[in-house]
């Protein structure tokens, strides 16, 4: 395994030419320093996995010199991924407090927080890392407590701007160090990391202060229930709707586990106003009137088990969506979710609701939390890099944003668009690409982390397409004759009183081909099981153009 040995290396193992399991790596001789540790939930090919995680091998081969993980903010493609890390590589954790509150809910579920060194951080901080000098900058996103990182180092300052966009009213009236990143600028940039999700879109991103008037407009016209639905790490959001729930004399309800979490720790925070009294329990709402109520809950990706998709489809204990009931998307669909929430959309139609969705620029009821061009390009210009490393998006993304930084003067052979894995080393100040780190996938499915790889997924994906066959055979262990069966099992192939005929002749063929296999040794199970694969494979082609998995269980007595 390559060994980074350069005075100074930077690289990705999750977040470049994808959106979502965000972590990098900034190694100055023998100190390393994580920078995020996020998950990324799997697409519609990835039968039953619940969760992608980065490969850390290359960490856990070079553990002695890992010396922290520092993580920008609390979303989950930037925290979802520490429980998993941190029960093969224990080390301290550095955050704000609003992201270590996320943190700490995470780690009790996992039974790790007791064990876990974790450090309060804010833009005031300075951290000493031997080689490795960090300070921060505060940025504006769609959750409190963002920071910028700069890493100070004997080859000059490399910077990682966390997800950020420049929100000239912030609801929260905590604004943006612009001060700093231009001090940091003018001192002197090295290589700066910047995220890319937006770079495709021009202008700049509107204010998240713009999203309350049209809530508290939607709030007013409704005359029943409301059900809005947003992340529930957006707590400026969250605020917004509590102001409009107030405003407009309705209690609120918290439905979604991650929901009722980050309420919580935003309360506790003070990053969240929240009247005394204004949230009531869900078996409240049936002695409230109507039109007193909101319901503030999780599902605006359309996700199956989430509050909403289980409201939509009338399977939530205790609530229900009613005809004339507001059901509010302050959201728009991630890219890959748009037939799960239109899936939603239908079922609430059904229910005969008044539905408010659509892109967020059409309804008002949703902004981005990332920057566009224009903010990408005043980036780039307040830090000045003489290299860039564009990061957090798809390939395409990072290419945009390589234009961008070129518009603003960063020399075209200073901008590396990198794959995970791929290593920019520095030395005396000059930045290559030249060699690659193990890295990829990780799949975590229900208890078993990375037990579940190309061969299993392969396998579930021929049984959801074209079902399986078991033959149960008993033969004698002394002369190999069939004692009993074949007993053949259909499961999502063919319903077997369907077809009788097809099953009699399926047991015709296995019955023959152990009569007419020759194997060395006798009769080897292997062979066997070999032989009816490929006879029955044939046959049931031809007969129904489908490929089921074909189970043999020989049993010798």
């Amino acid at each position: 395994m390559d060994t980074v040995e350069n005075s100074l290396s930077i690289f990705a193992l999750g977040g470049v030419n994808e959106i979502g399991k965000n972590m990098y790596v900034l190694q100055v001789e023998n100190d390393i320093v994580v920078i995020d540790c996020g998950s990324k939930f799997p697409d519609e090919s990835l039968l039953g996995i619940d969760l992608i995680i980065q490969d850390i091998s290359y960490l856990q081969e070079n553990k002695d010199k890992v010396r922290a993980l520092i993580v920008t903010h609390g979303h989950e493609d930037h925290i979802g991924g520490i429980p998993y890390l941190l029960k093969q590589l224990n080390m301290p954790v550095y955050a704000s407090r609003m992201t270590l509150g996320l943190i700490e809910i995470k780690l009790k579920e996992h039974g790790l927080l007791r064990q876990t060194e974790m450090n309060l951080i804010d833009s005031k901080s300075k951290i000493n890392f031997n080689a490795i000098t960090c300070t921060f900058f505060k940025t504006n996103h769609s959750i409190p407590d963002c920071l910028g990182i700069a890493f100070h180092t004997s080859e000059g300052v490399i910077v990682h701007t966390g997800d950020f966009k420049f929100d000239l009213t912030p609801v929260n009236n905590e604004y943006a160090d612009i001060h700093e990143m231009a001090e940091l600028g003018k001192k002197g940039v090295l290589v700066l990391l910047s995220e890319s999700t937006n770079a495709e879109r021009p202008g700049f991103t509107p204010s998240e202060s713009l999203v309350g008037g049209h809530i508290e407009d939607a709030f007013r016209k409704a005359n029943r229930k409301i059900f809005i639905s947003t992340f529930a790490s957006n707590v400026h959001r969250v605020q917004q709707v509590v102001d409009a729930a107030q405003k407009t004399n309705r209690k609120l309800v918290l439905l979604g586990r991650s929901m009722v979490n980050v309420v919580s720790v935003a309360m506790e925070q003070g990053h969240l106003n929240v009247p005394e009294g204004m949230i009531i329990e869900p078996h409240d709402i049936k002695r409230m009137a109507p039109e007193n109520v909101a319901i503030l809950c999780t599902g605006s990706q359309g996700e199956p088990m989430a509050a909403l998709s289980r409201l939509a489809s009338s399977n939530y204990r205790q609530v229900e969506i009613l005809p004339e009931d507001t059901v509010i998307f302050a959201s728009s669909p991630i890219p890959g979710n748009e037939r799960n929430v239109s899936r939603v959309i239908d079922n609430l139609y059904r229910l005969r609701a008044k539905v408010i969705y659509g892109s967020g620029s059409a309804t008002g009821m949703h902004v981005s939390g990332h920057a566009c061009q224009e903010e990408l390009r005043l980036m780039l210009t307040l830090m000045k890099p003489k290299y860039f490393i564009p990061i957090h998006g798809e390939l395409r993304m990072l290419h945009q944003h390589r234009l961008i930084a070129e518009s603003v003067g960063v020399e075209r052979e200073n901008v590396f668009i990198i794959n995970n894995g791929d290593v920019v080393d520095v030395n005396n100040s000059i930045a290559r690409q030249t060699r690659k780190v193990p890295s990829g996938n990780i799949f975590v499915d229900g208890l078993g982390i990375g037990d579940v790889g190309n061969i299993v997924l392969r396998d579930r994906k021929l049984l959801s397409e074209d079902g399986m066959i078991v033959i149960v055979i008993t033969l004698s262990k002394s002369d190999g004759q069939i004692i009993s069966g074949p007993d053949t099992i259909s499961r999502g192939f063919v319903y077997a009183r369907d077809a009788e005929e097809l099953m009699k002749e399926v047991d015709r063929l296995v019955v023959t081909t152990i009569q007419t296999t020759e194997a060395p040794n006798g009769r080897q199970r292997n062979v066997l099981k070999q032989s009816i694969k490929a006879t029955l494979g044939k046959f049931l082609y031809a007969k129904t153009k489908r490929r089921p998995m074909i189970l043999p269980i020989i049993i010798e007595i």
